[in-house]
């Protein structure tokens, strides 16, 4: 189904929402009370806050508010600064998404995103289709189900965004999902489309590697888990590549 953008701007703020999916994407959609009224709520863990998994007229989908990590947190909470609609977090982002998906990358599905303005600060929430009966990487090693041939895998996964040059902000364990037999990259939240480069590739790469090692990966042998996980997941890498 192609994309349909459309854009509902509003005194204080904006969305944007592909009316293929929905002929209508109001501010209610943003609000988690909304859809506990409807009985279509439900809270997941994971990322700051948590996830909210909501019934809507376009499917099961994911409702993310962004939220600041890190010190800074504790002076701005939820808040951005205002830089243009289209350098705000969730319009970005659901454009990104959009490419990715024009690509055939295996991505979220977008479906809306907002941004409130508060002067020189705003807020933002995006929705993307949820990704059904996946866990994270990071899931799988907990449960013991990292081996050579899924590692290998995402290396082919990642190799596939790079080479489009689609760079993952935040490249880590958390962010590759795995639905059967199919991977994806999910929050591309600071993420771009990049000239594609050895040098940014690799430092992705690094960064899902000490990922993987601070979850534990290694158990302690790390010569281990570069022959059995980490040269896999290069294997991949390399052959996607070089296709």
């Amino acid at each position: 189904m192609m994309m349909q953008e459309e854009t509902l701007n509003e005194a204080g703020g904006a969305i944007v929402f592909d009316a293929a999916l929905s002929a209508q994407v109001t501010h209610d959609w943003f609000a988690p009370t909304y859809w506990r009224e409807r009985d279509a709520l439900r809270v997941q863990a994971g990322g700051r806050g948590g996830v909210a998994v909501i019934d809507t007229p376009a499917g099961e989908c994911v409702l993310r508010h962004y939220r600041r990590g890190g010190l800074v947190a504790t002076l701005m909470g939820d808040r951005y600064l205002w830089r243009g609609a289209m350098r705000t977090r969730p319009f970005a982002e659901f454009h990104l998404l959009t490419e990715i998906e024009r690509l055939g990358l295996p991505g979220p599905t977008p479906v809306a995103a907002r941004y409130c303005r508060q002067g020189a600060f705003y807020t933002a929430d995006l929705i993307t289709r949820r990704i059904a009966d996946a866990h994270t990487l990071a899931e799988r090693l907990a449960a013991g189900q990292l081996d050579g041939a899924l590692a290998e895998a995402v290396g082919m996964l990642v190799a596939r965004f790079h080479r489009e040059g689609i760079w993952h902000a935040d490249l880590n364990a958390h962010n590759v999902m795995v639905s059967g037999d199919a991977l994806f990259l999910i929050d591309f939240d600071r993420g771009r489309k990049r000239v594609p480069q050895a040098a940014w590739q690799q430092a992705n790469l690094q960064r899902l590697r000490r990922s993987l090692l601070k979850l534990g990966a290694a158990a302690g042998d790390e010569s281990a888990f570069d022959r059995e996980l980490w040269q896999p997941l290069l294997r991949g890498y390399r052959r996607t590549m070089s296709a």
